[in-house]
């Protein structure tokens, strides 16, 4: 792992750990914040224990940043209570607070570019148009097992669950937030695949 590289991380981490500790001093709710920055807790040190034998692009560090980030606000407010969403659905005039849709395209867009490079770098698919169809595949299933989870708090704790559901009174809130985590890892493959790419073949390069 090249020097930039360690340093995008290291920064990135820090920024990110400082962050969560900030959203953890009061949050709305302890237990919807524990569910809602879990996977943080959990991608960071897999990182930094694969950083060295599969370092990932700078791009996927900045994105996987940004998503933690995301993450943690809603974590921090919960989701229908986030301030930049109630900002959001003033200046649209929205019927909901619609941050839990912007961390619902997250959930698409970083998580397929991440297993479009995994898919790439590993060679264990050649086709390229196969490639960007598996890491739908691979979104839509973290997608769907997310909206499993939720539905398994909510018979767990019952009213107690709301917060972390931030359904809203919407009954298609869970179709919903399938649909913008499909529309992120579209919008992932339209913008982002070629800058990619570049960025892939250039680590492949060093590697040699």
């Amino acid at each position: 792992m090249d020097h930039r590289k360690h340093s995008l991380l290291f920064a990135s981490s820090a920024l990110v750990l400082v962050l969560l500790i900030i959203s953890g001093l009061h949050p709305y709710d302890r237990a919807t914040w524990f569910m809602e920055v879990a996977p943080v807790v959990l991608v960071y040190p897999v990182l930094w224990w694969t950083r060295k034998r599969f370092p990932l692009t700078s791009l996927l560090y900045c994105l996987i940043a940004a998503h933690a980030m995301v993450l943690m606000l809603g974590g921090a407010f919960t989701y229908a209570k986030v301030p930049l969403g109630f900002e959001l659905q003033s200046f649209f005039h929205l019927q909901r607070n619609p941050y839990d849709r912007i961390g619902h395209f997250f959930q698409g867009f970083v998580p397929f570019l991440l297993a479009r490079e995994i898919l790439i770098r590993t060679k264990m698919v050649q086709n390229s148009k196969l490639i960007s169809g598996l890491a739908v595949c691979i979104v839509m299933t973290i997608s769907s097992s997310y909206e499993l989870i939720e539905w398994g708090a909510a018979l767990a704790l019952g009213k107690g669950a709301d917060a972390f559901l931030g359904t809203q009174g919407d009954p298609w809130d869970t179709q919903s937030d399938m649909f913008m985590a499909l529309i992120g890892a579209i919008s992932a493959l339209v913008f982002v695949s070629r800058f990619q790419d570049r960025q892939i073949m250039r680590l492949q390069m060093k590697e040699f």
